[in-house]
């Protein structure tokens, strides 16, 4: 009897026991849970600050370990002394990133401080593009990035001042009044872009194409050497990489080649496309997207042609050019922007080849073709491009109507 009473007793002992054992699983089911509950939302907390924090920088989010940039970092602080407050007097520019102002910093250094525009997505697209492109490159032709600065939604960088201001208010504005603007200068402007964009096409450690090469982003120092400027646009290819094809075209009427316009492809040739409408307003005074004759209503690009098959070319010559000039080498110039602009950017010379026409009297250089957008306006086409004449100069484009302005 007593030891049937102890068997009873050792089994409700054994079954408590395995309760017990029950109970304290489920409590550390639960509590493992809840730590590892924890830890997902702790890594996640960790993680989105992270992103946030590299996206603050101004970096692309997935850049390799090699694109991390030793930059030198501007505080808030200096850089608003340095531009007095960002004041209206300062401010020596504007376009589609933002605007830009000229600042001293406490060395008595000139910098010129491009501040992007808070309403701008677009413009933090061309921040990221635009530091880790031109960080990398170094070239006597290139306007040179000091470094940047990130406060905030606050994103601007800092450059190198450049006294003369840009190609354009020499070409078109009163600058060329004021000053002399030779022969000899403009030839030495056009033989600078020409060597910048080599670099950038062949001998950079990237091959580098901008996308929106215009006067207007050539800047010129106190000698008046070039220096091409705002890479917000430009894309970086492989060694072995020709073209490719986009579906968003950005760029500046009057400069963007057929192709790109049209279909969204664009490779070095749509830069040589680029670099000859500059040579053509360079020599002739006059703006590619505005260009008015009283005997047609074709733009610069056909005016040139039809001078040049006619055999008055010279009469595209600016007036204006002062001194003595060589007339061969003028229309040997004249020659050199045509071929650039040719319709077909296989028919195009590649920028050595084009360095070389510039340089050497003795490179051979081939008949020009038809360049492209050689059409007449039509009203309907005139009509709607003035509507975009107050238009930023980085314009996202779906054309259907194809002349230039």
């Amino acid at each position: 009897m007593k030891s049937s009473h102890y068997l009873v007793h050792i089994k409700d002992q054994h079954l408590k026991k395995r309760k017990s054992i029950s109970v304290d699983k489920k409590k550390a089911i639960v509590v493992t849970s809840v730590v590892v509950m924890l830890a997902l939302i702790i890594s996640l907390v960790c993680w989105l600050v992270m992103k946030k924090a590299r996206r603050d920088a101004g970096f692309n989010n997935q850049a390799s370990d090699e694109e991390k940039l030793e930059l030198p970092i501007f505080d808030m602080i200096t850089i608003a002394v340095a531009t007095n407050q960002f004041s209206h007097t300062n401010k020596i520019g504007e376009g589609g990133f933002g605007s830009v102002y000229k600042g001293q910093l406490s060395s008595g250094k000139d910098i010129a401080v491009k501040r992007l525009s808070m309403s701008s997505k677009q413009g933090v697209d061309e921040f990221k593009n635009e530091v880790i492109l031109i960080a990398k490159l170094q070239h006597r032709n290139l306007v040179r990035l000091l470094g940047c600065c990130i406060h905030g939604e606050e994103r601007m960088l800092v450059y190198e001042y450049m006294p003369n201001g840009s190609l354009d208010s020499f070409i078109f504005g009163v600058e060329k009044k004021s000053k002399s603007f030779t022969w000899s200068t403009r030839l030495n402007i056009i033989v600078g872009i020409a060597r910048g964009v080599l670099y950038l096409h062949q001998d950079s450690r990237l091959r580098i194409i901008h996308r929106d090469l215009k006067a207007s982003n050539v800047l010129l120092d106190s000698e008046m050497n070039p220096k091409i400027s705002d890479f917000g646009l430009a894309r970086a290819f492989g060694h072995d990489q020709s073209s490719t094809k986009i579906e968003r075209v950005v760029g500046t009427y009057g400069y963007m080649s057929p192709e790109y316009a049209i279909d969204g492809l664009f490779s070095m040739k749509s830069d040589v496309f680029s670099f000859g409408v500059i040579i053509l307003e360079i020599m002739s005074g006059k703006r590619n997207r505005m260009f008015h004759h009283s005997d047609h209503d074709l733009n610069l690009l056909g005016h040139a042609w039809n001078l040049w098959t006619e055999g008055r070319v010279s009469e595209l010559l600016d007036p204006m050019m002062e001194g003595s000039f060589p007339m061969s080498k003028v229309l040997r110039c004249i020659q050199v922007g045509l071929l650039c602009v040719q319709k077909c950017p296989e028919d195009r010379p590649t920028m050595s080849s084009v360095f070389l026409m510039l340089v050497s009297d003795n490179a051979i250089l081939p008949q020009p073709k038809q360049p492209g957008f050689y059409t007449e306006r039509s009203s309907i086409i005139t009509h709607d491009q003035s509507l975009l004449k107050s238009s930023p100069s980085i314009n996202e484009v779906t054309m259907t109507c194809l002349a230039a302005r």
